[in-house]
């Protein structure tokens, strides 16, 4: 990671306003570094690269298709092994902000083609292996319409009835999920995991306690820093989590750091918060274009929503489930932080969300 001057604006950034928001994309205040253009670490093969070992019982391919706004996105498609010769359901899955398909995602997506769905985990635009210029850039309307081009591709798989197409996100990508099904009336059912409302954090803090006065402060560093990353080749990088813990008492940074940094558990080397961070200026779509307004519009479609009962963002699933209209359900998982349901296949409710997506694609 090459270090650059920090600029005045760049400095500005670095106060307690700007910690937060690098919190709340799971990375820690580092170094500002600048990002590469072009798609770097692109996967030359199909070789098994994830963080999870490879079924026997699901069949895997890579996949390419493009979103509305021409973005190729790159997916790992499974099916099951053993299957019928009829068309089956199909479920998109993303997540967490800041990860790849070969993370959590495509945990997910593997268990549950174990289990009878053909899955389709991507990487969202910007990130990974799909395209998209600058890198490491998030939009709560792009984004949402990731997870609806992966619901155009679903819909187009000669293995797959359109007419049972369902959602699973997890962390940010929760939000963008609940976003995304609002408007877009294929999907028959979503569930989520570990649910981020990313532009309700980004602009109003934790537990809504940025102050008008420190929000304001932060759009005014973000926006000369776009001086700086005009003038420059490349944008400028918040920095990701810290290479040790040492000194770092924030249970958050310990919890991210735990999954994202450890090679054992979640590291991938083309994950956003595994390496440099997002752009200083990510926040910026966020904090002026809000997720989840027409939440309640998912109904008369049924929404899971699942949260560990220590997760510091089980409020966002909370206040998203009483915002939203019947049916509805939430399920908190007890004694589960937010990162156990990126990865711990033992406290994830596998047979719950199984159960919930076989009768609302029957």
């Amino acid at each position: 990671m090459t270090e650059i001057p920090q600029t005045p604006a760049a400095t500005d950034v670095t106060d307690q306003g700007r910690r937060n928001l690098l919190k709340m994309a799971g990375v820690s205040a580092a170094t500002i570094a600048a990002a590469s253009f072009g798609n770097p670490l692109r996967a030359q093969s199909s070789d098994w690269d994830k963080t999870f070992p490879q079924s026997d019982a699901v069949e895997h391919s890579k996949v390419e298709f493009t979103n509305r706004y021409g973005i190729t996105l790159v997916g790992d498609l499974y099916m099951p092994a053993e299957r019928s010769e009829g068309v089956m359901p199909a479920l998109a899955v993303a997540g967490p902000f800041g990860a790849v398909k070969e993370q959590a995602a495509g945990l997910y997506a593997q268990i549950m083609a174990e289990r009878g769905f053909v899955t389709l985990a991507f990487d969202p635009s910007y990130v990974g292996e799909s395209g998209g210029q600058p890198r490491s850039v998030a939009s709560p309307d792009i984004n949402t319409e990731d997870f609806m081009a992966a619901i155009d591709f679903l819909g187009l798989h000669d293995a797959v009835d359109r007419e049972r197409l369902g959602i699973i996100g997890i962390c940010g990508f929760g939000g963008m999920a609940l976003n995304a099904v609002a408007a877009d009336k294929r999907v028959k059912a979503v569930a989520t995991t570990s649910m981020y409302d990313m532009s309700r954090v980004m602009a109003k803090g934790y537990y809504d306690s940025l102050t008008d006065e420190q929000r304001a402060e932060n759009l005014a560093a973000m926006s000369r820093q776009r001086w700086d990353d005009a003038a420059s080749d490349s944008p400028a990088l918040a920095g990701g989590l810290p290479d040790s813990l040492d000194g770092i008492d924030d249970p958050v940074i310990q919890m991210y750091f735990a999954y994202y940094k450890d090679p054992e558990r979640g590291y991938h080397p083309r994950s956003v918060n595994s390496n440099d961070g997002w752009t200083v200026t990510n926040p910026l779509s966020f904090m002026n274009m809000p997720l989840l307004t027409y939440i309640d519009e998912i109904a008369p479609r049924p929404m899971l929503v699942i949260a560990g009962s220590e997760a510091h963002s089980r409020y966002f699933s909370e206040e998203a489930v009483a915002a939203a209209a019947e049916p509805k359900e939430l399920m908190i998982i007890d004694g589960a932080d937010h990162v156990d349901l990126y990865d711990q296949v033992d406290i994830i409710p596998f047979d719950r969300l199984e159960s919930f997506f076989s009768q609302n694609l029957a």
